[in-house]
């Protein structure tokens, strides 16, 4: 393959002869872990909380408002200083039934962004008895930051209470003699050696409250199933046991039937990818240098927000990447060769509006949701290696990055040569949705999209 982002015809021509470079698929875990570290607020959801299963001696209702919860007035405060206004959905279906006594079990499959650490922590600091100065809530988080999150949203929830807490996690000293925190919130590690190396520092019988936070993650990370497990059978019998997972696979479900006994389980439905809300265009380019050139002309015609840019091989969206920012860009890259943290560190940037374009190959183009994304360009088409066709799911999967979240997105598809105009009709007839032309040459045409 010649030069920087070759064309897909090239690409499927070449594709008996050369071998693409493999790229390390993100794993649910890293996915899970990454939407996690990403999201800051929640995502207005209209999806529906599926019961799956229900203790049937427990009421099943739904509370509205954060008043019908008979929250303290001190945790309502905090809550409302935070900007939280109403339960979202999961909040409004599991916080009744966590706040019910005699306490109930549950396990809950959520992705990130619907208010699972608010619903958990509430339910959590209600009952604590600040007058018993030792650990009634174990919270376990897969890592460090996490955990530190969990931490920092507690203690703002718990701003205006006398709730007490402490961090279990690496880097902390020796811990003291005599642990009076009311909430301890750390990794499963180094709480294990915590609880079995120093067991005279709290009583593990006097935790009321056992919280396992991204359980698909916990379980894909070496060990830290099994510390979870260790920690859970030193608990109480009749201690609250709650399970949350982003993933809700055979995998997590074992894990979760293992170490919660009797739960209520429920599942959010995710959002569907949908083109419903995504105009769709095409640009014909006879060559390399039309691709470019369409691009530039994109981002000096319109306010394309943030930007998505797909490429089929790494070296591709390497060139591309070195190119736009010799041109003034702020440009992203995320690859294969980049580890879970780095990912998220790129990402973040570009959440954050400091890269204004991010370029992947399909690694980023499943499960992770930015709401500031405006624009999905595929400078290559994605290709099926097994048909040497257009890979139907993979585009999907693209483009449904804009248009998330009920609002409107924008998807071009840079074609060159009749095989990928051939792809172009394949997928308008596979969705049942027309790709129009669009003159990239044509600044007037370039600035209506802005319009439509």
């Amino acid at each position: 393959m010649s030069g920087w982002g070759d064309s897909d015809e090239e690409v499927v021509s070449e594709f008996k002869n050369v071998e693409i470079e493999p790229e390390q698929e993100p794993t649910t875990a890293d996915l899970s872990l990454i939407k996690k570290c990403l999201r800051n607020k929640l995502v207005e959801s209209k999806n529906n909380v599926e019961i799956i299963r229900k203790n049937p001696n427990s009421p099943l209702y739904s509370a509205k408002t954060f008043e019908e919860l008979k929250l303290p007035e001190e945790l309502l405060k905090g809550l409302y200083e935070m900007g939280f206004q109403k339960p979202s959905k999961i909040q409004e279906t599991v916080l009744p039934l966590l706040m019910a006594n005699p306490p109930q079990n549950l396990v809950a499959q959520s992705q990130s962004g619907t208010g699972k650490t608010a619903a958990f922590l509430l339910a959590s600091l209600k009952r604590v008895r600040v007058e018993l100065n030792f650990p009634q809530v174990l919270i376990l988080s897969p890592t460090l930051e996490l955990a530190i999150q969990i931490a920092d949203v507690a203690k703002k929830m718990a701003k205006y209470t006398k709730i007490t807490f402490r961090h279990v996690i690496k880097g902390e000293a020796r811990p003291p003699p005599n642990i009076t925190e009311h909430v301890i919130i750390g990794t499963p590690g180094k709480m294990s050696d915590w609880v079995f190396r120093f067991r005279n520092i709290f009583d593990i019988k006097n935790i009321n409250v056992f919280v396992l936070d991204e359980a698909d993650v916990m379980i894909d990370t070496q060990g830290l199933g099994q510390q979870s497990i260790k920690i859970q059978k030193e608990l109480k019998s009749n201690c609250q046991m709650m399970l949350f997972s982003a993933t809700y696979d055979k995998q997590v479900m074992n894990f979760a039937e293992t170490i919660i006994p009797d739960p209520l389980i429920l599942q959010l439905k995710r959002e569907e990818e949908s083109l419903e809300n995504i105009d769709q265009y095409y640009v014909i380019c006879q060559n390399e240098t039309d691709k470019y050139t369409a691009l530039a002309n994109i981002f000096g015609s319109i306010s394309v927000g943030q930007t998505f840019i797909f490429c089929h091989t790494k070296r591709s969206a390497n060139f591309l990447k070195e190119k736009l920012e010799r041109d003034g860009h702020a440009v992203g890259l995320i690859t294969g060769d980049l580890t879970v943290e780095q990912r998220t560190e790129v990402l973040k940037r570009f959440k954050d509006g400091d890269e204004r374009v991010l370029i992947s190959t399909n690694l980023m183009a499943r499960g992770i949701d930015v709401e500031q994304v405006t624009v999905v360009i595929n400078y290559d088409l994605p290709i099926n290696m097994a048909t040497k066709d257009i890979d139907y799911e993979t585009y999907l999967h693209r483009i449904g990055r804009t248009g998330r979240f009920g609002k409107s997105g924008l998807a071009i598809n840079l074609v060159d040569g009749n095989r990928t105009m051939e792809m172009v009709k394949k997928l308008e007839e596979h969705f049942g949705r027309k790709i129009k032309l669009l003159d990239a040459t044509n600044v007037d045409e370039i600035e209506k999209l802005e319009t439509n």
